[in-house]
């Protein structure tokens, strides 16, 4: 994988605002009265929308409801039923059975993978989109949630054919509760949309994240009806534990019965367990193959710089 580009936008990111303050030696005249240029506008982003929770599950439909209120031009390419858990599964079936139910909604019957597959060889046929979404997720993927994700999975997708993306999950370390999390969804798109804002001022025309990399954005549940605020954004890596663990009972008839309970150990200094269990969104770059180096690290603790909940 090519990460020639990284470190240069990495210096770039972290010296621009020390170049913003710098007072030139001389003097420059002073500019000639008459109207202010327009703003640029910024540019709209062709989104590929996905997840593991299905089509028309409440967080893939707020999402493209909030981010085509943001301007962007957004098209649903999601699994046709829940998927959960399905990491970066991709299907190997002669055929896949694919629905159009409404404009601008495809439901695949596979993983994410397949739907991001389909959604970039034919719904996107001909010009790939400028970024894959994939959430957001009901419950959390921080630490090996991540790794076993299908919402990861279907961003892995996106950059495994060299497309930008974003992977959006809502929920604390503990089990989710329905309607907190589902309330807490708002505010994770909310700054979802600040966050895609960040990439595309600060992307200009060109690519919104380095070749290859990706962000795993996880936005913890806050305040007793979930509608709160996060106490802030940190730059984080996949935090190394397990996070669940598996219990087996045979049931004697050749079955065993799985009960999983969460296992929070101590967390790691500056992973994302760490971020979401102090309240704050976890913004952890990643590869297709999950990892990254630090400089990535460096990358993304500058691309969140002052952006809020």
């Amino acid at each position: 994988m090519q990460r020639k580009r990284v470190l240069p936008l990495a210096a770039l990111l972290l010296c621009a605002p020390a170049l913003a303050g710098t007072v030139p030696a001389v003097a420059a005249p002073a500019p000639q009265a008459g109207p202010a240029p327009a703003p640029v506008p910024a540019r709209q982003l062709r989104i590929l929308l996905t997840n593991d929770d299905g089509y028309n599950a409440p967080g893939i439909r707020l999402a493209f409801a909030r981010l085509t209120a943001a301007g962007h031009d957004v098209t649903i390419v999601a699994p046709l039923t829940n998927q959960s858990g399905a990491g970066t599964k991709t299907s190997s079936a002669p055929s896949v059975a694919v629905r159009h139910p409404e404009p601008k909604v495809w439901a695949v019957d596979g993983s994410p993978g397949d739907s991001v597959s389909f959604g970039l060889s034919e719904v996107f046929e001909g010009k790939a989109p400028d970024l894959v979404v994939s959430g957001t997720n009901f419950g959390p993927n921080v630490a090996a949630l991540a790794t076993h994700s299908g919402t990861v999975g279907g961003a892995v997708a996106g950059l495994d054919a060299g497309v930008p993306a974003i992977a959006l999950s809502t929920g604390g370390v503990a089990a989710p509760d329905p309607v907190t999390t589902v309330n807490a969804m708002g505010p994770t798109l909310d700054f979802s949309v600040k966050l895609i804002d960040r990439l595309r001022s600060r992307a200009r025309s060109g690519p919104l994240l380095p070749k290859g990399v990706g962000l795993n954005v996880n936005h913890p549940v806050m305040g007793a009806d979930g509608k709160g605020t996060a106490a802030g954004v940190a730059s984080t890596f996949q935090d190394p534990q397990a996070l669940l663990k598996a219990d087996y009972t045979d049931a004697g008839d050749g079955t065993w019965k799985v009960g999983v309970t969460v296992d929070l150990r101590p967390p790691a200094r500056g992973g994302d367990v760490e971020a979401v269990s102090a309240g704050k969104i976890a913004v952890s770059p990643m590869n297709a193959d999950w990892n990254a180096v630090p400089v990535d690290s460096l990358l993304t603790a500058a691309l969140i710089a002052g952006l809020r909940p």
